[in-house]
């Protein structure tokens, strides 16, 4: 192709070419062109699918705190370290080519086994990407020899179930491909696959996450909402990750699956129910959920929707509509003029719903991921390999 004279020509002059092409051109031409404006473009292009380092290089390039020799020669660095670390389609194609159809399989397996084992596998997934890094350090367990207390033991991790299928899932492509799936993918395909079993859409996950060595325990609650935090503080968390607000009334759609521990409905109900809750809810709910001085378990709970339990459908805003929203988080939607019209949508049209719950399940799913030489892939999803040192949140 004829590039052209100017910047700004060439940008628009190249802005046809495929990704690594387009990327090879531009630092070709920023080393030819001793120009700051070809440097930003080389940046732009070529990091345009690293989130996690995307920031970080516009901010050097933007602020001159590399010469141009230095700025070309980190990029080419950059390009040769992580070229083929970055997230994409079927990443294992050529390691372990039968990788995401095994995951398939054997979640297909245990739904059908447990039935309504598929549901855990979102939560899960939610609960491991939005603190932090999508890492699988949620599967991590307090072993006091790694020096790693463990996420499942946070408030906010009442209720999370379905750990140990993971590692039967791992063990399964560890004698089919030994050391090359990492448990942050198997994690994300599982959850991939258990929206299709429940009756969502089918979504295009991308592949090539590692395993985190550490623990977030100290700050999974800085991260995860709270069942009765604000909107403002809820909407806040998921757009520090990417997730605009008609994407967090997407991803509360989960929440049409599954249920509710006693632990999160009883100060909507005692020691005065909730005005703003169907009468007929709140009786049904009390039956179900005891006063807090009777001691109640985190065991009992009540389903999120009676109508169509096992499917991730729009009967979730629906409810809400009707004021039978289990939790707080999920009935203010309706008293926020802006969340209220996109509850609105979502009930009228169940297509549309399926269409942003996927986009941002994905967006979910991607959420800093480690690649390249970054973590590693565990030989045990729920331990860290014997190299690494010690986690974040150590055992006195």
């Amino acid at each position: 192709m004829r590039v052209m004279g100017s910047c700004d020509e060439y940008t628009r002059g190249v802005l046809s070419l495929d990704w690594s092409s387009h990327c090879k051109f531009a630092v070709n031409r920023a080393a030819n062109v001793q120009s700051a404006c070809f440097l930003e473009h080389a940046l732009r292009v070529c990091v345009t699918s690293f989130s996690t380092l995307v920031k970080r290089v516009l901010i050097l390039a933007s602020l001159n705190k590399m010469t141009m020799p230095s700025a070309i020669i980190f990029l080419i660095f950059f390009l040769l370290r992580h070229g083929h670390g970055q997230l994409q389609l079927n990443y294992y194609a050529e390691t372990c080519p039968d990788a995401e159809q095994i995951v398939e399989d054997e979640v297909g397996k245990l739904h059908h086994k447990h039935y309504n084992n598929a549901i855990p596998w979102i939560r899960n997934l939610f609960h491991d990407c939005i603190v932090k890094s999508c890492d699988a350090s949620l599967l991590l367990q307090t072993r006091s020899k790694d020096g790693i207390i463990g996420e499942e033991e946070s408030p906010r991790s009442v209720g999370l179930r379905g750990f140990k299928f993971v590692n039967e899932i791992k063990e399964v492509l560890e004698r089919e491909c030994p050391g090359t799936v990492s448990c942050a993918d198997v994690m994300a395909l599982a959850a991939r696959d258990a929206v299709a079993l429940l009756g969502g859409p089918r979504v295009a996950m991308r592949t090539g996450r590692r395993d985190g060595t550490q623990s977030y325990y100290s700050v999974v609650e800085d991260y995860i909402p709270n069942n009765n935090d604000s909107l403002p503080l809820v909407l806040s968390r998921f757009e520090s990750i990417g997730i605009d607000t008609e994407g967090v009334v997407a991803l509360l759609g989960a929440h049409s699956v599954g249920r509710v521990h006693c632990v999160n409905l009883v100060d909507r109900l005692y020691p005065t129910t909730d005005p703003t809750m169907d009468p007929d809810l709140a009786s049904y709910l009390q039956g179900r959920c005891p006063m807090p001085g009777e001691e109640t378990e985190h065991v009992e709970y009540a389903r999120n929707d009676r109508v169509t339990p096992f499917l991730l459908d729009n009967m979730y805003y629906n409810h809400l509509l009707a004021h039978r929203g289990l939790m707080q988080v999920d009935q203010q939607l309706t008293e926020n003029t802006t969340t209220l019209g996109f509850v609105e949508r979502f009930a009228s049209d169940n297509g549309y719903f399926h269409e942003q719950f996927g986009k941002n399940f994905l967006i979910l799913s991607e959420n800093n991921p480690l690649t390249g030489e970054a973590g590693e892939i565990r030989a045990d999803c729920r331990h860290v390999n014997e190299m690494h040192s010690l986690g974040e949140n150590t055992i006195s």
